[in-house]
């Protein structure tokens, strides 16, 4: 039962790393780009690495997955945010879809 369900997992987080990186291609500018990488690219390796840590069922191995996960979830955030900003900052255009510009304001001081 457990190897059912931790190949179930590893199909999901698949999935997702695979829609995270389909999204880094084919989205317009770096601000949807990075979005994507970091909401699908982050659930994808979450999922992939719980699945790692249900089928070796090893207490190290549990804790190196849960200490990944955890960073990920923390760094993943920070490095987004920190990119878009520095293409904004940089002078990157934005899409034609996006209709407002929140920074605009800030750019010109």
């Amino acid at each position: 039962m457990v190897e059912y369900l931790t190949g179930l997992l590893m199909v999901l987080g698949s999935i997702f790393c695979l829609v995270a990186s389909v999204g880094v291609v084919r989205l317009p500018d770096a601000l949807t780009r990075m979005h994507a990488a970091t909401k699908a690219g982050t659930l994808g390796t979450g999922l992939l690495l719980i699945a790692e840590a249900l089928y070796y069922r090893q207490l190290g191995i549990s804790l190196r997955a849960a200490t990944v996960i955890v960073l990920v979830l923390l760094t993943a955030p920070v490095a987004a945010h920190l990119i878009g900003r520095a293409s904004y900052r940089s002078g990157e255009s934005l899409s034609d879809r996006t209709w407002i510009d929140e920074l605009r304001s800030q750019k010109e001081k």
